[in-house]
């Protein structure tokens, strides 16, 4: 767990990153979120992820 940890905490500089659109004038807007390319990837991987996670529960309780 602690390989784990470090690991993350080495690589966070380099997945938190800003792109345009962040902090302009226009605001927030929920558009940004959903057009933006670097959003759609987390969010799709977050999406799978869970998925996975979901099936593997359910699978684990059918047998």
């Amino acid at each position: 767990m602690k390989k784990i940890t470090s690991l993350l905490a080495a690589c966070s500089p380099v997945l938190v990153f800003a792109h345009p659109g962040h902090g302009g004038s226009d605001g927030y807007t929920i558009i940004h979120y959903f057009s933006e390319p670097q959003h759609a990837i987390i969010t799709i991987g977050v999406m799978a992820a869970a998925i996975v996670l979901i099936v593997r529960e359910r699978n684990k309780r059918k047998a």
